[in-house]
């Protein structure tokens, strides 16, 4: 497994969405998980970006299956980013 930091925007209808049901945010939680990823952190940011995910998964292929399926529905754009440790890092360097 792998860690995978994911960066997204909701879209307008992505908002419209959240106000009328903010209870949304879990049941894509549960469809992620569905798809053999794990959910290590979620939180809604300010900024740039509308939320901050931490993903635990099996491969790149997962994640951008993730991504193609929920970015497919019009309702929030992804930015996945690969994320190693910092201590995998170091070992790596030496």
């Amino acid at each position: 497994m792998a860690i995978y930091v994911t960066l997204s925007n909701l879209t307008d209808e992505g908002r419209k969405t959240l106000k009328n049901r903010p209870d949304r945010i879990n049941e894509v939680n549960k469809e992620i998980e569905s798809m053999g990823i794990k959910i290590l952190g979620q939180y809604a940011v300010l900024g740039h970006y509308d939320f901050v995910t931490l993903l635990d998964a099996p491969s790149n292929e997962a994640v951008l299956k993730m991504s193609v399926e929920l970015g497919s529905r019009g309702t929030l754009q992804l930015m996945t980013l690969p994320a190693m440790h910092i201590d995998e890092l170091i070992h790596s360097l030496k």
